[in-house]
């Protein structure tokens, strides 16, 4: 950490020694020579006593260096001479959380956002800690602290939301709904498939059920039971464009192309942009032999993905496309494409 807290002027109230003691620890600090620089600055603090910022380097070395525990007591004392020194609060909330102190550590973290809901995190208030991690990962996206921060705050908070679910109304539909979807995780598909079927049985017009059960027979590749789910949740909720995509699909494994491209086509126009929907509706298009359909829904994949495995699978539907028209530059340009992201 770093703080420009001592100014000359900061230095011109104490004695030659003090100063002298004060410019030694910044050039070993600068220098990355911490066990020097906390040497220099507890020389300044016995010489000068009242003067706050010769406290607060001391516990600003002490970080630096990752003693955290020994941070603490001169960032206090810094604190007591001058509770509005710029930076101190901040830097005694971190020194405390990283010794343990968490609940201690909350009130002088309020302008830090990532370090407040670690401390939250810690102290089981999980609701704010996802608040505070989400902004911290906002302002600092791809941090690998703050994602796992954010994800284990998230999963507590989750599993104490469905103990609590499960507790209180054991029987319910959404607690039967809760358990299947911790079976399909494991790939435990007969227990699954039997806690969905409680959950409908319960309540069979719950938004959602058929379509978690259409995709678990989906994924043990049960098309015709994920098709006849997943028609149900299209009829419940014609509005959804998961449950239409979803649906399009099913029918696409079985071959029902016209059915497939009704509702892949459904699925698109109900969200727009959706690789996923598009690289589908080109397929459905192409095998019913309509290039140009095919062409310009994975030529719109393509606007969107640039370097997935989904626009590899793009580029060489288009080069087949390509193929069949003559057109082998073209051809010979996604197939290289193709080839390219297959071996990223």
């Amino acid at each position: 950490m770093t703080l420009a807290l001592l100014a000359g002027l900061a230095w011109q109230a104490v004695s030659p020694e003090a100063a002298h003691h004060a410019q030694a620890g910044l050039a070993a600090k600068q220098q990355g020579k911490l066990a020097e620089a906390i040497v220099e600055f507890q020389k300044v603090t016995e010489l000068a006593p009242d003067l706050a910022a010769g406290f607060v380097n001391l516990g600003a070395a002490y970080l630096d260096a990752h003693q955290y525990p020994a941070a603490i007591a001169p960032l206090k004392k810094a604190l007591d001479l001058n509770p509005q020194l710029a930076g101190a609060d901040q830097m005694l909330g971190m020194a405390l959380l990283s010794a343990g102190y968490a609940a201690e550590a909350i009130p002088h973290l309020q302008q830090a956002p990532g370090a407040l809901g670690i401390a939250e995190l810690k102290t089981g208030h999980l609701p704010e800690a996802i608040v505070n991690l989400g902004a911290a990962l906002k302002q600092q996206p791809n941090d690998p602290d703050l994602l796992y921060y954010l994800g284990r705050a998230s999963g507590l908070f989750s599993k104490q939301i469905f103990d609590t679910l499960d507790t209180a109304f054991p029987d319910s539909a959404r607690t039967h709904q809760a358990l299947a979807e911790n079976y399909a995780v494991l790939r435990q598909i007969p227990d699954a498939e039997k806690e969905y079927r409680e959950a409908l049985r319960l309540r069979p017009d719950t938004p959602g059920i058929h379509l978690a059960l259409g995709q678990l027979y989906a994924t043990a590749s049960q098309w015709a039971k994920a098709e006849e789910q997943l028609r149900a949740e299209t009829e419940l909720q014609p509005g959804d464009a998961e449950a239409a995509y979803r649906l399009g699909a099913a029918y696409l494994e079985q071959g029902k192309i016209p059915e497939a491209r009704t509702e892949l086509e459904r699925a698109d126009r109900l969200q727009p942009g959706m690789p996923e929907t598009l690289y589908s509706v080109g397929k459905a298009a192409s095998l019913q032999g309509d290039l140009a359909a095919a062409q310009a829904a994975w030529t719109r994949v393509l606007a969107l993905e640039k370097d997935s495995a989904l626009a590899a699978q793009a580029h060489f539907g288009l080069a087949g496309i390509y193929r069949k028209q003559g057109k082998t530059n073209e051809a010979e340009r996604e197939m290289s494409e193709f080839h390219r992201l297959q071996h990223q």
